[in-house]
């Protein structure tokens, strides 16, 4: 049974109520053993930095800045801060020096905690300019403090300052008087158009998101949750405070490429995740299919055909499968379903909630297919996450992202716009009184920028409005969605589709370099440099019977006529990506209107 408390008392309250049980498995930073703390030892943990930042001087409403990869100590002060009415403003691990000084000067934040050697450094750098800075709190024992900076602590340190809790009475009479109109965070979107803006969450936003969510999102007590996502990102952040509202064990894996390893360590029952993460497991498995023997490809593809009409083709649809087809689902899923599952380190899967980008609807098929029950969504930060989600257990249409959850009102505009009013919705942004007036109509509904429509009530979204591309032959085109359906090729990690009043639709590509690399092994293709494999006619023209194949169903005008295979990733550094990971067309327009001119060249 969920405890939606006050944030400023949830893990206290559930603490009274769990007590020594198991809560927080983690591993300390550069470690390899996984450790645990109990409920009771979360809560003494959380009370103590609450008193440590009264003892710093921390104001109720003052905004605190979080800088750090996924750890315990990053839960222990979002939930120490609450504890005294503070705001946590959380920053990407992944971001640029001049992206925390914005957000430092922007929110006036005197006190930064920060996660390893990366983000001290680069804390350290921006000081100078950041009037307001006083304090770095350091999460990590192992880094290195600058011999010239005196206001520097490690996070041990800190903690003492709240050793017996010497504040605990002034600690208890602020959170008697907590309110649901208390910010909780501030949360400064990474912006694929342009500068961050500090999206405002309240207590009562949470509330209300954790109610809504309770009634559709069956997570519980005897979850095992892996938190993959940055807690940064708001849907990590609001599902990780929903599981523990349901009392669900919280596994905390620090580093993202360490995912696929904590899952086979820990065996979860659930995790949120964006979609690439499922295309990746769907390249793998299907790349392991091809190696094997003809009879066991036979029989892999015949158990999916098999999952695909028995989930899909019926369950999908409230339909119940007839009755030999799902003996016969049943024993396959009990052999090569199985082993499938296992090897992800998913023998007890529950459901995994999936949003942040379109599902490609192969892969969508495709999970479901081998017995993992994807949960498709949608929302935004400023919806503090969920707006709609399938519903385990009833029906749901592959490509659409669900039913809205309750207290969400969804209107579309005459323009096709999916407008949003409820009490999720965020009241605005720090600081931009003009930003807030625009995102919201005259009837108050904010704007989302998506487009999208409601059928049989599901949301189904077609692309963002803002990333429309107009061919100078007067077709729209919508790259979000084409590049969808060629990422899903095992020899594509990237892709940025170009199209913006050009004459047709070409792509910069960046390949999978060590699959690339083995492919020229193999047909006998000497190169000496990345630059000669992307540049190798017979490498080209194998991408490009493969991208063929993949994109018969789109539509001539919106099929990719040529495309470049780049020899290095886009990057942060470059801002041609953002803590996200979601490609800045702008930047990357500029950034390669080289090779972007050559594909256009007579």
């Amino acid at each position: 049974m969920q405890t939606n408390s006050h944030l400023s008392r949830l893990i206290h309250d559930q603490a009274k109520k769990y007590g020594d049980r198991e809560e927080l498995i983690y591993k300390d930073f550069g470690g390899s053993e996984w450790k645990s703390l109990s409920w009771n030892q979360f809560s003494a943990t959380v009370k103590q930095v609450s008193n440590a930042l009264l003892n710093l001087g921390v104001k109720v409403q003052e905004n605190i800045g979080v800088f750090s990869q996924n750890s315990v100590q990053y839960l222990f002060c979002d939930f120490g801060a609450w504890g005294i009415r503070a705001v946590t403003i959380p920053f990407y691990a992944t971001s640029s020096e001049q992206q925390i000084q914005f957000m430092i000067s922007d929110a006036h934040i005197r006190f930064l905690f920060v996660g390893e050697q990366d983000q001290y450094d680069k804390a350290r750098r921006v000081s100078a300019t950041c009037k307001t800075l006083e304090r770095i709190i350091i999460f990590d024992r192992n880094v290195r403090i600058s011999d010239q900076d005196l206001n520097a602590m490690y996070f041990d340190d800190f903690l003492k300052l709240g050793e017996n809790l010497p504040r605990q009475t002034e600690v208890e009479a602020l959170q008697a008087k907590a309110s649901m109109d208390d910010i909780a965070n501030i949360l400064y979107t990474s912006g694929t158009t342009g500068d961050s803006k500090g999206v405002i969450l309240t207590c009562g936003q949470y509330a209300a998101a954790m109610e809504a969510n309770n009634k559709c999102v069956p997570v519980g007590e005897n979850d095992r949750v892996l938190n993959f996502l940055p807690f940064t990102h708001i849907f990590e952040k609001g599902w990780k405070i929903l599981c523990l509202t349901e009392g669900a064990k919280l596994i905390v894996n620090t580093y993202p490429q360490e995912v696929q390893q904590s899952m086979k360590q820990t065996h979860p029952t659930c995790m949120s995740s964006v979609p690439r993460f499922w295309e990746k497991v769907y390249m793998g498995v299907l790349e392991q299919i091809e190696k094997a023997s003809a009879p066991k490809r036979k029989l892999f593809t015949h158990a999916l055909n098999v999952g695909r009409k028995h989930n899909i083709t019926y369950l999908s649809k409230g339909k119940r499968p007839p009755l030999a087809l799902h003996m016969e689902y049943e024993m396959l899923n009990k052999t090569v379903f199985s082993l499938v599952r296992k090897e992800l380190g998913l023998e007890n899967a529950h459901f995994f909630p999936t949003a942040g980008a379109t599902v490609n609807p192969k892969v969508e098929e495709f999970v479901h297919a081998i017995g993992i029950n994807m949960i498709v969504g949608y929302g935004l930060t400023e919806s503090l996450a969920t707006v709609s989600c399938n519903h385990l257990g009833e029906p749901y249409t592959v490509g659409g992202v669900g039913i809205p959850i309750e207290g969400i009102e969804i209107k579309i505009s005459e323009e096709g716009e999916v407008l949003l009013k409820g009490p999720t919705i965020t009241k605005g942004y720090y600081n931009r009184d003009d930003l807030t007036k625009a995102a919201f109509t005259e009837d108050g509904f904010f704007r989302t920028g998506d487009s999208g429509y409601l059928e049989g009530g599901e949301l189904f979204l077609k692309e963002r409005i803002k990333d429309l591309y107009k061919t100078s032959n007067g077709k729209y085109i919508a790259p979000q969605m084409i590049e969808s359906k060629l990422l899903v090729d095992k020899y594509i990690d990237q892709i940025a589709i170009i199209a913006d009043q050009r004459k047709f639709v070409s792509a910069l590509i960046i390949p999978v370099y060590p699959l690339l690399e083995e492919y020229a092994r193999e047909h006998h293709i000497q190169v000496e440099s990345r630059e000669q494999l992307c540049a190798d006619p017979q490498i080209n023209e194998m991408m490009k019977e493969r991208i063929d194949t993949l994109q018969q169903q789109l539509a001539h005008y919106e099929q990719v006529k040529r495309f470049t295979l780049l020899p290095h990733q886009f990057s942060m550094e470059k801002g041609e990506l953002t803590n996200t990971l979601k490609i800045k067309r702008r930047v990357l327009n500029q950034n390669y209107a080289k090779e972007i001119d050559a594909m256009y060249a007579e």
